[in-house]
């Protein structure tokens, strides 16, 4: 179906938008693509419709929350290889904390009116 492995983020949420241009910036194999959780890509897939989390899509499977974070940083290889230590952690703690950001991420770093979009050079990056 697809090559490269797919982040599903949420397009309106500032956090999330700033996360995807870092993570842009350091994958420089251009192992990711990205798509929002508001676009079709994520019709295709077999998840509920009102999921609240950022997917990774791998080989076809489908990693949520904490683990699909350490999944990702983990997969930029290098220093980010480090972050295989956070499995230590339960991932129902994990996954609080990161339900806990989740919960709070538009009043601290706002909502956007729109997805965000390719920038020039960017397109082949994303989804849909």
């Amino acid at each position: 179906m697809y090559s490269k492995r797919i982040i599903v983020f949420d397009g309106i949420c500032g956090f999330c938008n700033q996360s995807v241009d870092f993570l842009i910036k350091l994958d420089k194999q251009k192992i990711f693509q990205y798509t929002s959780i508001q676009g079709e890509f994520i019709k295709t897939l077999d998840i509920e419709p009102d999921i609240d989390s950022i997917i990774f899509y791998e080989d076809g499977i489908l990693y949520y929350k904490s683990t699909a974070i350490l999944k990702i940083l983990h997969s930029l290889g290098g220093i980010w290889v480090i972050s295989k230590i956070f499995y230590l952690i339960p991932r129902f703690i994990r996954d609080f904390i990161y339900d806990m950001i989740a919960k709070y991420r538009y009043k601290i770093f706002g909502k956007r009116e729109h997805c965000r979009m390719p920038n020039l050079g960017e397109e082949n990056l994303f989804v849909d």
